[in-house]
């Protein structure tokens, strides 16, 4: 009887094995903008799924939905995932990640750049967020007032500065009232370009330049994100010297950039994915904040619209564009 219920036990257990082996995990990712414009960020998230064994196919399943820059959309997107029982959510942003908490709260959520989980209400804290989501924040709302003093040491005579928001966005507000408080510490006139939709990206340009603005910041959500080659296209147009928030805005034509390299935020996304898929609980999981951020300079923009670049910034630049 022994010997036969080993044998048994022997013989079941490679297929315990393998059926172990077959499950397949199925991660949705609600996103700003098509997978075109995002495969850089997202085969960094899938190489650091397969580094940690989910092989998309055998082992992993990804189902990406975009809202092609309209924001109103996320809700219907993050219940769809939802619908198809997700294992788990990275969402990028915090319209869309508002809308997968909204969706959702059994299903875990992983931010995969959020401006302030906090201010947001996403999260309790950083160290110890609650409820199902966690992740990694982009820190770019904190970051207004150093892009504005790099804005302004390559235009040194600006004495009006045009913010690009888009205020139905509670980080992009949150972002243009830092922008405002950073402007008028430095003697600098803040004016608000509020721009909602695709339609009024054109229109709030001509009003940049009917105020004559001297320079424009632009934030990166939603709408940015899925218009970037118009919005740069536009500003080098005008004539007029713009910071971003992101590389892909430079490596697109923009003239400066400085914040998080995205793409490393993705990646480590996809350590998150790992550790909660193995039954890591969001709520115990603190927020990352980047450790690093990037200086990103094209310096054949700066040649076409006449910018002086100072030596000292060229020697601070993380990526020069030549």
């Amino acid at each position: 009887m022994k010997r036969r219920r080993v044998i048994a036990i022997l013989g079941v257990a490679p297929l315990l094995a393998r059926a172990q082996a077959r499950r397949v995990y199925r991660v949705g990712m609600l996103e700003t903008t098509s997978l075109r414009d995002n495969a850089a960020n997202f085969e960094r998230f899938r190489k650091g799924m397969e580094e940690r064994g989910y092989v998309e196919g055998p082992s992993l399943v990804i189902a990406y939905r975009s809202a092609d820059g309209r924001t109103e959309r996320f809700a219907e997107l993050a219940a769809e995932l939802v619908g198809s029982k997700v294992d788990l959510i990275v969402a990028r942003g915090t319209p869309a990640t508002l809308a997968a908490k909204a969706a959702t709260r059994e299903i875990p959520i992983v931010m995969s750049a959020v401006a302030d989980p906090v201010e947001s209400g996403l999260a309790a804290s950083l160290a110890r967020p609650g409820g199902n989501v966690t992740g990694l924040t982009s820190a770019t709302t904190e970051l207004a007032a150093k892009r504005l003093e790099l804005l302004k040491a390559l235009v040194p005579k600006m004495t009006r500065v045009a913010v690009y928001a888009n205020l139905d966005n509670v980080a992009a507000a949150a972002t243009w009232r830092e922008s405002e408080q950073a402007a008028r510490a430095m003697g600098i006139e803040p004016m608000l370009l509020d721009v909602r939709s695709a339609e009024s990206i054109g229109p709030a340009f001509d009003q940049a330049v009917r105020s004559r603005a001297d320079a424009l910041l632009v934030g990166i959500e939603t709408l940015t994100q899925s218009n970037r080659d118009a919005i740069v296209q536009l500003a080098n147009r005008h004539r007029l010297p713009a910071m971003y928030s992101a590389r892909e805005f430079a490596d697109a034509g923009g003239l400066v950039a400085y914040g998080v390299a995205y793409s490393d935020l993705y990646y480590r996304a996809a350590g998150y994915a790992d550790r909660i898929l193995k039954g890591a609980r969001p709520a115990e999981l603190p927020i990352e904040r980047p450790a690093k951020f990037s200086l990103f300079i094209n310096r054949r923009t700066a040649n076409v619209l006449g910018v002086i670049i100072p030596p000292d910034l060229l020697l601070r630049a993380d990526w020069t564009i030549d």
